[in-house]
């Protein structure tokens, strides 16, 4: 249960971050409201999880589900550049991930 508590942390600051972005510096009402809503409850849940899993683990998967995730939305729906140097390093960090879950 904590890995499932983890993974919607994850994709909850996806949406934070993705939120934040559409925030335009907190001049926007309901992309702000999603933003300070989806954050509560990715710390929330990261929380939860914190208790069976240790610390260094949690954060390094929770981070990097947010990292990977917004560089995802970031290509796929904002435009964002899709550079080889860009790929290599979320490759890098999905690498990291595997191993830390492995370890």
């Amino acid at each position: 249960m904590p890995w499932v508590l983890l993974a919607f942390a994850g994709l909850l600051e996806i949406v934070w971050a993705v939120a934040m972005k559409q925030a335009a510096g907190f001049t926007r009402l309901w992309p702000t409201m999603i933003m300070g809503v989806s954050m509560i409850g990715s710390f929330g849940l990261l929380a939860l999880a914190m208790r069976d899993l240790p610390l260094g683990t949690a954060y390094t998967i929770w981070t990097g589900i947010g990292a990977v995730g917004a560089f995802t939305v970031g290509i796929l729906f904002l435009g964002e550049a899709l550079t080889p140097m860009r790929m290599i390093a979320a490759v890098l960090i999905v690498t990291g991930l595997v191993v830390m879950k492995l370890a």
